[in-house]
């Protein structure tokens, strides 16, 4: 139960120290919020609505919406994408009122024309909100995030109400800072590297030469005739082209539990990992043929739509291997990189040269043919490949080569 009445200072304090505190009875940031709310609540805030954006370095979203209810007393997350930034609601809300003025914002909304221009507090005003506040929080850094506090209560905040709404925001602004640096440092990582080799930098495995030795399905593509492409497209086009030439695989790759782990140019390397168990193989090897013939049909069709762009001449050319490879930092001493080496990868790597020289948009080694059988492929023959003595069979798809295939 909530009252208007004097807050008791002691209280007040516990809430903030438990923030100084870094929140730690919390694992998460909306159980940091949800937590925070309940204790208001208890010490007597009318609280009814409480948000929280945070702006955050992502490729796809700038910010992520903590919103605590108090009828449910439970805490959502979205996103705020940077087209949503963009939008007359966005722009002409409180929230880029403090974001352009710096300081806080707060309306009666029972008082006349406090809703005046902005559609939000309208509508809060229908719900029965009788007050609102907006205020900054300020992070370390000199960047702006917001908070947003509403009651239903009839007489609104009392100035009491304010003044610890007040002192609690620079102690919660270092929580919020301190988890939003943890999740950016996530974001960045899995971005940059992978989820599951992000992960793995997280947990401590940033010396030079901690590797490990893993069984995965390599794969490893390129978009055919890239250097004419980039000799005769403007640098703009070009790299419009390859982001959308990535967009065909990595989806499809995530979709069928592979990670990607760079970009070369217009190559691509990702892994598949493998299992302890021959069933597990298979399926693993199946998902990476199915993230293939998916990437495959989207090449195919954005092929036919820079066609009418005229760009006349856009190819996939892939290869899919699987084996042991070993994985882990390589690099100097001040410049790492978190990659794959070994005979397995090299393997791959001619298998994909050798694609485009025999005019197939996927191949395969038979150690990987062996795992998902024969009802796809037919055996293109013996190849010899640079750097391996002895010949290697090389598979392509039966629905490209038919049964036209001859030895070498």
């Amino acid at each position: 139960m909530t009252t208007q009445g004097p807050l008791h200072t002691d209280s007040l304090k516990a809430i903030a120290d438990w923030l100084v505190d870094g929140a730690r009875s919390a694992s998460t940031s909306d159980e940091v919020l949800r937590e925070l709310c309940d204790r208001m609540v208890a010490l007597g805030f009318p609280l009814w609505r409480v948000a929280v954006l945070v702006r955050t370095l992502h490729p796809q979203v700038t910010g992520r919406r903590f919103l605590w209810r108090a009828e449910t007393g439970d805490v959502s997350v979205g996103s705020l994408t940077y087209q949503m930034m963009e939008t007359p609601e966005f722009l002409q809300s409180p929230v880029n009122r403090v974001y352009a003025t710096l300081a806080p914002f707060r309306r009666r909304l029972l008082d006349d024309g406090a809703t005046e221009g902005f559609e939000l507090l309208e509508k809060l005003r229908n719900e029965g909100v009788t007050d609102y506040l907006a205020a900054p929080l300020h992070f370390t850094d000199g960047s702006l995030h917001v908070a947003t506090f509403s009651t239903r209560a009839p007489g609104g905040f009392t100035e009491t109400h304010l003044a610890g709404l007040m002192e609690l925001l620079a102690p919660f602004a270092r929580v919020a800072e301190i988890r939003a640096l943890r999740r950016t440092s996530n974001n960045l990582l899995n971005t940059y590297v992978g989820m599951h080799t992000g992960e793995r930098i997280m947990a401590g495995q940033i010396r030079r030469g901690h590797t490990e030795t893993i069984r995965a399905v390599i794969w490893l593509s390129d978009m055919r005739g890239f250097t004419s492409l980039a000799d005769r497209l403007l640098p703009s086009t070009l790299i419009e082209l390859l982001n959308r030439y990535f967009d065909c695989q990595v989806p499809a790759i995530h979709t069928h539990g592979g990670e990607v782990l760079k970009f070369m140019g217009d190559g691509l390397l990702a892994l598949f990992k493998l299992t302890d168990s021959d069933d597990g193989d298979r399926a693993v090897c199946d998902a990476a043929l199915a993230a293939a013939d998916e990437a495959r049909a989207n090449v195919t069709a954005l092929a036919s739509t820079v066609a009418t762009e005229g760009i006349d001449v856009l190819r996939f050319g892939l290869a899919l291997h699987p084996g042991e490879v070993l994985y882990g930092n390589i690099g100097s001493d001040d410049r790492l990189d978190f990659t794959c080496i070994g005979p397995a990868v090299n393997l791959a790597a001619r298998l994909e040269k050798l694609a485009g020289g025999i005019g197939c948009s996927m191949i395969a080694s038979d150690a990987f043919v062996e795992r998902v059988g024969l009802q796809r492929f037919v055996p293109l023959g013996e190849f010899a490949l640079p750097g391996f003595q002895a010949p290697k069979t090389v598979y392509g798809l039966v629905d490209e080569v038919g049964g036209n295939a001859s030895a070498n």
